[in-house]
């Protein structure tokens, strides 16, 4: 039998040895999933000894983490923008630099009642929930090819009880989208196909493929969502992406050539691009 303690120091020797970047709150984040308890509760009985089914527990969530398995697919939670979310590894694990993308739609929404949002490439539907979550009486539509994406986004809505106000499809982009929206939103596939052998294990080897590669140079889902948002955004709608961090000037360009208006680039918090959002011409209207 081991004490709470003599396990915590296992599980971070393993991961620095096995060359996890987080060793210390990975090891951590594992122990308080698996037993349950805050670290107050730790310090207090960091001594006493770990029931051995938890620490078998533990010990094979260790041994996963070390052959570099993402954290979130092993707990199948993740934290974005203040919610709880179910993730698998179908699904891209929610990252903090989305939630610029919440934070911006938000803004530009301006406390609207009764919108309507179309996410593309909803994923685990982190993104439209968490909009919807904020925008009062809004309805949502999150599209993804994944038919297992798909289910983990209805899974999601369950969770946030979101149901009624959310509507996912099985659709290639546009394919199987109808209706017009107030708001369309995307962090579609963005990586350049030869940068992915480059990534770290964690997403290259873990993470879904076809929610990473975006085809040659990155840029081929902004590139078709521009050309054909407007036939589904109403006037003055909000067409925002989450984008690379080089891809800023290229993705405004691809909106400016669309007839966007007040197209902003948005940094992150490392002064990287991440953000483009612009606005469709409000439609004229004749007497």
């Amino acid at each position: 039998m081991s004490s709470y303690r003599e396990l915590f120091n296992y599980g971070k020797a393993l991961l620095k040895r096995s060359g996890v970047a987080e060793t210390e709150p990975d090891a951590w984040l594992l122990m308080e999933y698996v037993f349950d308890i805050d670290r107050t509760w730790y310090f207090l009985h960091q001594e006493e000894e770990a029931g051995e089914e938890k620490a078998e527990q533990y010990a094979r969530l260790l041994e996963k983490r070390a052959q570099h398995i993402p954290l979130q697919q092993l707990t199948c939670q993740a934290w974005f923008y203040g919610l709880k979310f179910y993730v698998n590894e179908h699904v891209l694990i929610p990252r903090q630099d989305t939630e610029i993308l919440v934070e911006e739609v938000l803004k530009e929404a301006g406390g609207r009642k009764g919108l309507k949002v179309l996410d593309l490439c909803t994923g685990s539907g982190c993104i439209l929930l968490s909009l919807l979550e904020h925008l009062e009486q809004a309805q949502g539509m999150g599209a993804d090819l994944s038919e297992q994406a798909l289910l983990v986004a209805e899974k999601n809505a369950q969770i946030q009880g979101k149901t009624k106000q959310t509507r996912f499809v099985r659709s290639d982009l546009f394919e199987a989208v109808c209706g017009q929206f107030d708001i369309l939103v995307s962090n579609p596939p963005y990586i350049p196909t030869a940068v992915i052998r480059e990534l770290m294990d964690e997403v290259r080897l873990y993470e879904p493929r076809m929610a990473l590669d975006g085809h040659e140079d990155g840029l081929y889902f902004y590139r078709e969502i521009a050309a054909h948002a407007g036939e589904y955004l109403k006037g003055n709608g909000i067409l925002a992406f989450e984008i690379g961090y080089d891809q800023g000037e290229a993705v405004s360009g691809l909106l400016e050539k669309e007839g966007y208006r007040e197209i902003r680039i948005v940094k992150d918090l490392a002064g990287l691009d991440r953000v483009v959002i612009g606005r469709k011409q409000q439609e004229e209207k004749y007497v």
